[in-house]
């Protein structure tokens, strides 16, 4: 059943949407238009706020980069190689492959974006190699294990919300992470993704005739060459000395920023403990420095496209349209639909403003104090917020940038599938928002 429903969705998507940086391209119009023609600002002033905006995602642009390359270079060392290979011999069929690589990728997410970002993406090549399942379905339901990262621990907003000193402390005090991400409403929902998702992925699986297989020469690994060594630089490029000590200095590091420090994790730690764990498994600089010449090559995209969402958010933000979208939500809602109509805003929003903490500093002064005037659930309705910023990711090519580069595909070749995701969590979440 799904597999009919799906097969109009995959071609209508294959057919008309864009290379994501024509997509952006169209959205950065679309924006700047909106703008001039709803907020009745002038050309000039909303150039500016776009110009102005264009280099704000530099710091994040940089670290996406290196999730994808830090990410490439670890999974090439032959330990992961070899660890990742294991684990696949677990799925024997095709329907196992997609059930398993879903079920990874939701678990990965729900503890760290970042994480599940690229260990997905990584375990599905290493499914591909084991076995014949259409490589298009494969990589999406790795992109589909992101839809629950909000309501996980490493939501921004729900761990902004409980953070001594965030900018809403003022009126909505401290909100405890019990009351969003472990509230009970909350587990629920992502538990019942967690069943769902993978069902669903498996439900989409095309006929074989419709399958789309990927070159096995695509997936091959390739090896590192052994050099002979005859000049002292190339000692230096082939001393297993120097990459031990620098790795483990890392991880030395790493031990004392957990147990010492209390610290947590985010995206420059998981960066940073990739790269030092894959400095050590490739055992010497040359190795490591190969697999990098490999890495790089895939990151064009996110290198292109993340400043003019950078400009995008700008204008939303500035000229005051992501407000404007909001208040039109919430002007209609009551104290039990607040939570839905502000996820539905959210993911309106999204689509023009993707990061999660940038979309909460927008729409935060519009729905809280609502929410405190209709004397609604105010954890419930941020988290609405947050699952509808994680929501229209299945239909937002931006997050997918990375899973795609390390893939070898296009947005379109698994945005049709992401968008049966999107109707089906859309409606399951919509439910839980209000009714749990």
């Amino acid at each position: 059943m799904l597999t009919n429903a799906a097969r109009p969705l995959v071609k209508l998507v294959d057919r008309y949407l864009p290379d994501p940086y024509i997509f952006v391209l169209i959205l950065s119009l679309v924006v700047i238009i909106a703008a001039i023609v709803f907020e009745q600002k002038s050309l000039i002033e909303v150039i500016e706020y776009w110009g102005n905006g264009f280099w704000g995602l530099l710091t994040f642009s940089m670290q996406m980069l290196l999730v994808l390359i830090v990410g490439f270079i670890l999974a090439s060392s032959p330990l992961i190689k070899k660890g990742l290979n294991g684990i696949a011999c677990l799925a024997k069929t095709a329907p196992q492959a997609i059930l398993l690589v879903t079920f990874v990728s939701l678990f990965a997410s729900w503890i760290n974006w970042g994480f599940g970002l690229v260990v997905g993406v990584l375990f599905a090549k290493a499914l591909a190699r084991k076995v014949k399942v259409d490589y298009r379905l494969l990589i999406a339901s790795v992109y589909s294990g992101f839809l629950v990262w909000h309501g996980g621990l490493s939501g921004s907003i729900p761990l902004t919300i409980a953070t001594p000193g965030n900018f809403s402390e003022s009126s909505i005090g401290i909100i405890s992470t019990s009351e969003t991400i472990f509230s009970g409403f909350n587990l629920a929902l992502v538990g019942i993704l967690f069943i769902v998702v993978p069902l669903v992925n498996r439900g989409m699986m095309p006929k074989e005739e419709d399958c789309f297989f990927i070159d096995e020469d695509k997936l091959i690994e390739k090896d590192i060459t052994p050099v002979d060594i005859t000049r002292p630089a190339e000692r230096l490029e082939n001393s297993r000395v120097l990459a031990y000590l620098i790795g483990a200095a890392g991880l030395v590091y790493l031990g004392y920023y957990f147990f010492f420090q209390g610290g947590g994790i985010n995206l420059n730690i998981i960066n940073f403990l990739f790269l030092s764990v894959a400095i050590i498994l490739h055992k010497t600089p040359r190795s490591l420095l190969d697999s990098l010449n490999e890495a790089v090559k895939g990151g064009a995209g996110i290198i292109i496209q993340f400043p003019f969402y950078a400009g995008i958010m700008a204008v939303m933000t500035h000229s005051g349209l992501a407000v404007s979208i909001s208040q039109g939500f919430v002007a209609i809602a009551d104290a039990e639909t607040l939570p839905f109509w502000s996820f539905l805003s959210a993911g309106v929003v999204n689509m023009f403003v993707p990061s999660g903490g940038g979309q909460w500093a927008v729409q935060a002064p519009v729905v809280l104090p609502v929410a405190k005037l209709l004397n609604a659930d105010i954890a419930r309705v941020a988290m609405g917020v947050a699952w509808g910023d994680a929501w229209t990711n299945m239909i937002q090519p931006f997050w997918a940038l990375p899973i795609l580069a390390i893939a070898g595909l296009k947005a379109r070749d698994i945005m049709g599938f992401c968008l049966m995701q999107l109707i089906i969590s859309g409606f399951i979440i919509s439910i839980a928002l209000t009714w749990f």
